[in-house]
């Protein structure tokens, strides 16, 4: 009894320095983790362009039109939202608002500077009331037409 008890013990013992052995074999065998690749270098700013124009008549803190519409009232405020994409440290953003023929009701620019998406709030009002009729607000950017929207005050 006393040796079949030894002879387990010497099994045991030789099967676990086996897995001891078999575990650093498998560590070793095992390649190190893949080093991270390098970050990519920051691609050149895409230019400033105007991607839409929605019109309203209230806007939220973000400068985007709540509830974009083509219809106004002749007392309301008429708002527009531009939505710009790109980069530039400086550029001129223009509203110019017309009525019926071309005639410039209203001219405003503004100058910005994004580093990304981006919006620019331009508004028209008039206490008394606009003409009822068409009208028009053609956004430049840095001097040339880049996007229109066309409304009417009935």
């Amino acid at each position: 009894m006393r040796r079949t008890c030894w002879l387990l013990l010497c099994v045991l013992a030789v099967s676990l320095a086996g897995t001891g052995c078999n575990r650093s074999k498998e560590e070793a065998s095992t390649p190190p983790p893949a080093e991270a690749p390098a970050p990519l270098a920051p691609s050149p700013s895409q230019p400033v362009t105007v991607v839409a124009v929605t019109l309203g008549k209230a806007v939220g803190m973000d400068k985007k039109v709540t509830t974009a519409g083509a219809t106004f009232a002749p007392t309301d405020t008429i708002y527009a939202s531009v939505d710009t994409q790109g980069a530039a440290p400086s550029a001129s953003i223009s509203a110019r608002w017309t009525y019926q023929d071309g005639q410039v009701v209203h001219e405003e620019t503004q100058s910005i500077a994004p580093t990304g998406p981006a919006t620019t709030e331009f508004h028209i009002t008039k206490p008394d009331g606009w003409p009822k009729g068409n009208y028009k607000v053609e956004i430049l950017l840095d001097g040339a037409s880049a996007r229109s929207a066309s409304f009417r005050v009935g």
